[in-house]
């Protein structure tokens, strides 16, 4: 019998599981798209090019193994050494041929960087010649690009340029990325003359007969040594390091928005379902008067939500995998990932979607259904009317619970520094939202006695009754109040967070530099050209710069799991004090010499560091290092939180370049130097605004991946709003019929809706805008030091304008809707 029910009350209440449905199905679209790019985080990749021909590539491990988390990759190159190349000397026997691979960056004389090789690994593609023949001295190449046979060209390494001539073109049958740096081949010797890291290289690449498993061989020869031997599309993971970064960031940054996503999505489903079972009062209170009993209501309401939530969670899976592609290419445009980074596509995002979506709607229909089910036959009709007297005294607390938890998450910063404090802060907005949503009928019942007054006292009646109904249903007006509050919080968090950060970054770098010049080169600066550039007349001071990330190694856990890695910069300490001011709060940076490091407050924060101790750190390249702290300083987000002696970054990054050289000239002799430095070609200038900030690209991916977040959360919100006002609005067609029958006007009654609106919209905003505000001074705090975020009123504007116009139009066609219905069958239909 329940079950006959079950789809007789679907059919009769099509218009309230059609609110269900759709914010079902698009919770499914969302977590499916976000599973697709979460799976791509642990096996997606980059395709090989250089290492296409390879059947097997040997590196040494490019990140740091993590205990049950994603492993962190190394920010540079981590190297093979001589050794562990020679053990492999031992396959010629067997007939593999054994090549090493180096790479070094060069630009041409337009300033495009190039990857150069030595001609021996061209084989591993495989690269043929289309023309001419392979190098033979060391100012020759062979070409990939396109250069005529016999033309000369330049290219710089460390812009120190030479003339070569291209003596050979090449091409391979495998089809190179256009956003991957092209390849040239240099003579052997001329490569190893580059090559700045002896008795190492980056890879070994391996070619076997047929019949004879390379990397099986490989193994066994490098068994104890800790090499990687990879094979298939995992080979693009060591030619590329970026692939092995993306796919880290993927996980971190899908698994965080993810997390996010399925709160918003169980709130929004949730509200939704209670929105829905909260029409029916009158139909449940007339089953419990005929005796229906608490267990036959909980039947009846979890199937009918089983087969909505399924229907549209199995329907709104499929959909997930184009969201996966469009985030993809937004991530990929981002750098995030890069762009021939290939999604992995498997049915299992699909089906975990479909699971958490059904479970979580039955879960919400289960706490929706208590009070229907439970109430008893006479107080069921009563409330049938009505609606619940009040808010249920374990609400409440919960309510204040999450409101104290929020608050106290805000004032985070004035007690702890660093990132932890920022976090807390951030994440206070969502407790501060459900907060609202379990609390929402009492504020808003509260805002309504505080405006209502003058609406009351109005000779209008459209505005008496507007202020009696959302007075006596402050319920329904929350519902209507929360998801449009939820949207301008969220935005607004989202947005202003990642700009509050990039204004002080931005401010403490400007304020941080106090060198006349900047100086750099398309492929970086060799160290040999620092002398020349320190002695051009009118220098008085240059201070090289090499950045670079760090890992930190938690206390008693070496070589253990890891924190996200640091942006950290190597600096001259001799000229630190002309060209850099990082506001240091204690110890002193001419100290930095050798095996000593200076930290950031709230890098100090992170790593437990004090002056005069030694910390644990892994270098951008995977070497150890235990260094002294001699130094504090403030200006971490501006040059990062860790400053080492540039010389132990330098030697252990891939290409042992300088990135930038800091210039102060004498007094009025600024022009003089920039004209000197014009003997250098492939050196340019550079002001402050070009330097940037430490860690900026890594701030610029993260902001747009926010940004991009945000935008996904809001137009499923919008969606959301939408679809929660039209099922509210459309709820009172038979108040809309009474208020006819008993002789108000439709004019009137559209009249009253208008200021509903006008009163939903503007509770929402302030609320909505009283959440975001102490998340954003935690925020501020953290990273400032002041409780002044850095708010765009054009965004915000406009957050707040899209937010408005989905609530008037939400409610006015609905509204619009019913009042074109006779009145009498609005009556009778309820």
């Amino acid at each position: 019998m329940m079950k006959a029910h079950t789809f007789a009350h679907l059919k009769a209440h099509r218009s309230g599981f059609v609110a269900v449905f759709v914010s079902v199905f698009c919770a499914a679209l969302l977590t499916c798209g976000l599973g697709v790019l979460l799976e791509s985080g642990v096996r997606g990749g980059v395709s090989p090019h250089l290492y296409a021909g390879a059947d097997a590539v040997v590196s040494a491990p490019q990140a740091l193994e993590v205990k049950e988390d994603a492993d962190q990759p190394f920010a540079e190159r981590v190297l093979l050494d001589g050794d562990t190349v020679r053990k492999l000397d031992a396959l010629d026997a067997l007939d593999v041929t054994v090549i090493p691979d180096i790479s070094v960056p060069v630009s041409t004389a337009e300033g495009v960087v190039l990857d150069a090789h030595p001609w021996n690994t061209a084989q591993l593609a495989p690269y043929s010649l289309t023309e001419g023949r392979a190098p033979q001295s060391r100012d020759e190449v062979v070409s990939t690009t396109g250069a005529a046979l016999g033309e000369q060209i330049t290219l710089a390494h460390g812009a120190i340029a030479d003339e070569y001539t291209v003596v050979g073109t090449a091409d391979s049958a495998s089809v190179p990325s256009p956003d991957r740096p092209a390849l040239v081949f240099l003579d052997d010797a001329e490569a190893e003359r580059l090559w700045p890291h002896q008795n190492a290289v980056t890879a070994v690449g391996l070619i076997a007969p047929e019949g004879v498993d390379a990397a099986a061989l490989a193994r066994d020869a490098l068994a104890g040594t800790g090499a990687e031997v990879t094979t298939g599309t995992a080979r693009g993971g060591i030619e590329f390091l970026d692939a092995g970064a993306a796919r880290t960031q993927l996980i971190v940054l899908c698994a965080s928005f993810a997390g996010l996503a399925l709160m918003v999505s169980m709130f929004v489903v949730s509200s939704t379902l209670s929105l829905s079972i909260n029409a029916r009062r009158r139909e449940f209170a007339l089953l419990r008067a005929i005796g229906a009993t608490t267990r036959q209501v909980h039947v009846m309401i979890g199937r009918e939500v089983l087969l909505v939530a399924a229907a549209a969670a199995a329907l709104g899976a499929v959909p997930g995998f184009l969201l996966a592609r469009f985030l993809g290419a937004q991530f990929a445009d981002a750098g995030v990932m890069p762009t021939d980074f290939a999604l992995a596509y498997s049915p299992l995002p699909a089906i975990a979607a479909f699971l958490i979506c059904v479970l979580t709607a039955r879960a919400a229909a289960a706490i929706a259904a208590r009070r229907p089910a439970k109430l008893d036959p006479v107080e069921a009709l009563r409330e049938s009317e009505s609606g619940p007297a009040k808010l249920s005294r374990g609400r409440i607390v919960t309510g204040l619970i999450f409101g104290a938890a929020g608050l106290s998450a805000c004032v985070l910063p004035a007690f702890l520094p660093g990132s932890v404090a920022a976090a807390g802060a951030g994440s206070s907005a969502l407790l501060l939202i459900f907060s609202v949503a379990l609390l929402g009928p009492l504020l808003v019942r509260g805002i309504i006695k505080m405006i209502g007054g003058p609406l009351r006292r109005s000779g209008s009646a459209s505005k008496v009754l507007a202020a009696a109904n959302a007075e006596s249903n402050s319920r329904r007006l929350s519902s209507a109040v929360v998801p449009l509050a939820l949207a301008i919080a969220l935005g607004s968090v989202q947005f202003f967070s990642q700009s509050t950060v990039a204004a002080e970054a931005t401010n403490q770098s400007i304020k941080g530099v106090t060198a006349d010049l900047i100086v750099g080169a398309p492929a970086g600066i060799a160290p040999s050209l620092l002398d020349s550039i320190a002695s051009a007349p009118g220098v008085s001071a240059a201070n090289p710069v090499v950045r670079s990330q760090v890992l930190p190694v938690p206390s008693g856990e070496e070589g253990g799991s890891a924190d996200s890695a640091i942006a950290a910069q190597g600096i001259d300490a001799a000229g630190a004090d002309a060209t850099l001011d990082l506001a240091v709060t204690e110890g002193d940076l001419s100290a930095l010499t050798g095996d000593t490091v200076a930290v950031s407050e709230d890098g100090a924060f992170t790593l437990g560091a004090k002056v005069g101790q030694r910390v644990d750190l892994y270098l951008g390249d995977g070497t150890l290092v235990h260094p002294m702290v001699v130094a504090k300083y403030g200006r971490g987000l501006g040059f990062g939180d860790v400053t080492m002696p540039i010389e132990t970054l330098r030697q252990h990054s891939t290409d042992a370049l300088i990135d930038t050289v800091l210039i102060a000239a004498e007094p009025g002799r600024s022009a003089e130097v920039q004209q000197s430095l014009r003997s250098f070609p492939s050196i340019a200038a550079m002001n402050q605004d070009q330097f940037g900030a430490a860690g900026e690209d890594q701030r610029r991916m993260q902001s747009w991946v926010s940004i991009l977040a945000v935008l996904v959360l809001l137009g499923y919100l919008a969606v959301a709003v939408v679809n929660t006002l039209v099922a509210a609005t459309a709820e009172r067609s038979r108040e809309f019929a009474l208020l006819q029958l008993v002789g108000s006007r439709t004019r009137q009654v559209r009249a009253m809706m208008r200021i509903e609106s006008l009163m939903v919209v503007g509770i929402a905003v302030v609320v909505g805008s009283l959440i975001a505000l102490p998340p954003l001074m935690g925020i501020a705090v953290a990273v400032s030091g002041q409780p002044i975020p850095a708010i765009s009123p054009a965004i915000y504007g406009s957050i707040v304008a899209v937010t408005a116009v989905l609530g008037f139009v939400s409610i006015a066609i609905p509204t619009r809707a019913a009042l074109r219905k006779n009145p009498m069958d609005g009556v009778r239909n309820h």
